[in-house]
Parts: structure tokens; sequence; C-alpha cells
């Protein structure tokens, strides 16, 4: 028999798969207290289930299916890597992020990303495959595990801007949205979560109209059409205008602010004409740019934008009234940071 990935599985799914195999419903939650609220997937140690069930429940579920194969920590301590390697040996990358105020999961969706932005690691390969429903659930519930045993702190905050496009995988992510938000399972706010897309029309709609009410950054990047194609190719698949249409809606519908992820790239789109521009673009929305100096990554000729350039740029949105912020680098010293998480040992494999 096939075993079931547990931590793909609803609340409801669960449920319905033990009543189907003559299960009673309430050992759903027997099952989900022992995993979500007490980190335990042994099932020898879950002693108020019966030695007969728990074998039982050992030939229906599968637990843990990802092989740990590092874990890197930052030299401030506020930034750790977890590498994470299937049998086959394809292998991707998340992020746990430490603040005063929070501990934040940055997600991977799929293993590399068919959005091949001009710098990000992720994409150089392509896109591999998705990651399932439970292998997306399983990275924030072993590093919620890992920093509970570290210094007894829980995970507060997801953001899938991990590998991938999240909105070209959007079942298995909205599955794991699901799951990740239920109170009986890991039980954290939608408030807390945010999904990051380069802009995918049709899923920003349904996203608005399913009514999770999370997040939503748009990977925004250049301040007109031509130059968002030159810096990120999947955008000739969506133009600009109608993407920001979609957003508009999404903003109407979940009374929430759009985040629009502005990446500085040297000589790209740093100039103070591609400020006045994206001032112009978005002098109507209420919303927050996140200007993120371009992080460097192997083998891509891109530079840093210059210290000047940045004050220069983010002067020209504060008199246009734009708010905006510029994302502190963390995690760069263990290739962590915004668009430096790449593809692992792939080179064997025939990517497309």
């Amino acid at each position: 028999m096939t075993k079931h990935l547990f931590f793909g599985l609803t609340l409801q799914a669960l449920q319905d798969l033990l009543e189907s195999l003559q299960i009673k419903k309430f050992v759903a939650s027997q099952l989900t207290q022992w995993v979500y609220e007490k980190n335990v997937t042994d099932l020898n140690l879950m002693s108020n289930l019966s030695k007969d069930l728990r074998a039982k429940l050992s030939d229906i579920f599968n637990f843990e299916t990802l092989r740990l194969e590092t874990k890197e920590v930052s030299k401030d301590e506020q930034t750790v890597k977890y590498l994470w390697r299937f049998e086959d040996g394809l292998a991707f990358e998340s992020v746990l992020i430490l603040a005063p105020d929070r501990q934040t999961v940055c997600v991977s969706s799929q293993i590399g990303c068919p959005a091949r932005c001009a710098f990000c690691a992720s994409g150089k390969k392509g896109l591999f495959r998705h990651l399932t429903a439970h292998e997306i659930v399983e990275q924030v519930w072993r590093i919620h595990r890992d920093l509970q045993q570290q210094s007894g702190q829980s995970v507060t905050n997801i953001v899938f801007m991990g590998m991938g496009e999240p909105l070209e995988n959007y079942e298995a992510v909205t599955t794991a949205i699901r799951i990740l938000t239920d109170p009986s399972l890991m039980g954290l706010s939608k408030r807390r979560l945010t999904l990051s897309t380069v802009g995918i029309e049709d899923k920003i709609y349904r996203l608005a109209d399913e009514g999770f009410g999370i997040g939503l950054a748009f990977s925004l990047h250049a301040p007109n059409q031509k130059l968002r194609e030159k810096i990120i190719p999947y955008a000739r698949k969506y133009p600009l205008d109608d993407l920001l249409k979609a957003l508009r809606y999404y903003s109407q519908t979940t009374k929430k602010d759009i985040t629009f992820e502005y990446t500085l790239i040297r000589d790209w789109n740093d100039q103070p004409e591609h400020a006045l521009e994206l001032a112009e673009l978005l002098s109507s929305w209420q919303c927050t740019v996140n200007l993120i100096p371009y992080n460097p990554v192997e083998g891509l000729m891109l530079k840093i934008p210059s210290t000047k350039n940045i004050e220069t740029f983010r002067r020209i949105l504060t008199q246009a009234g734009i708010h905006h912020t510029c994302r502190y680098t963390k995690g760069r010293d263990i290739a962590a940071a915004c668009g430096q998480l790449a593809l692992k040992n792939t080179e064997q494999l025939n990517l497309q």
C-alpha cells in the first residue's frame, strides 16, 4: 500500500482518510496533537495510541521525508539556511530569519524556478518540479521543531519567497496555506503569511476570490513593461497593465495593501529616471515599495548599486509620497539572502 504523506493532509482530509480505513475519527485529533503540538512523529512515542493502532498507522503514513543535508548559520546568527535533499539527488533550500519580534521561515515552493529572473540564482537552471503540499509544510514544521529545540521559540511568520514561483504551484501552495493556518494544525495567523509572485494574472484573481486573506508581494523590479521583460523573461506572458489590475482587485477584495518588491541592480534599474517612473506608476496606490539592493550570485555579471544611487532613489520616492523600505540584507555570507537560493547538484540531471 502506498503511504500517505501526513504533512500534506488538511484536518478534513485526515479525518476522511482514517474513516475510510475504519479507524475512528478522533484518532485524527490525537495524531495532530502529537505532531503539531508536541513535535513528535515517532509513532512509538504516541503513548495514548494502542500498540496495534500504532502498527497500523505506521503502514499508512510517512511523516518526515526530507533529509537535512546541511544547516548553515550566518555570522550574525540572525539567518539559518537549511539544505534539504531527496533520494534522487535533487536538493533545495529554505531559510529561517530571526528578529527580536518574529521568527520567519522563507519557504520554497518549487525545485528551481520557471521565472528566470536575471538577478536570481533559483531559476538559472529552470524548473525541475513542483514541491508537494507535504514538502512545503514539512519545511516549516522541521524548522519550527529545530527552533524550539534550540531556543524554545516558535515560528511566527511564513514568506513564500524561497525557490520557485508559488502561483505556478497553486494547488500545493494553497493546500499548504490551509494546513499552516488551521488552528488545529500549525495554527499560524493568516496575517503572518505573505506570498511573493512575479505575477500570474488568473491566479491572483483566484487567490483573492478564495479568501485566504494573506499578504501579497509583487516582484515588480522595473517601472515599465519593456525593462521588466529584460529583468524577468516570464513577464512577456503577462503585461504589466493587466497585472496591476489584478493586484488592484486583490487589494480591494482582501482589504490588504500590496507590497511591490524592487531589486536595485546597478545601471539596470537604479537611476533617477527609473525612480521617477516608478513613483508615477504607483502614485495612486496605497502600498509599500520594498527596495532590495542586488545580492551577488555566482556566475551573474550584475553589480550592487552604489550607496549614492540607493539614497537618490529613496529620496525621489519620498518626495513623491511613496511609502518604501530598504531591506537590510541578512544571510549574504551564507548565500541565504534574497535571490541567492540555488538549485544544488543538478549538473547530472537533464534539466530543460
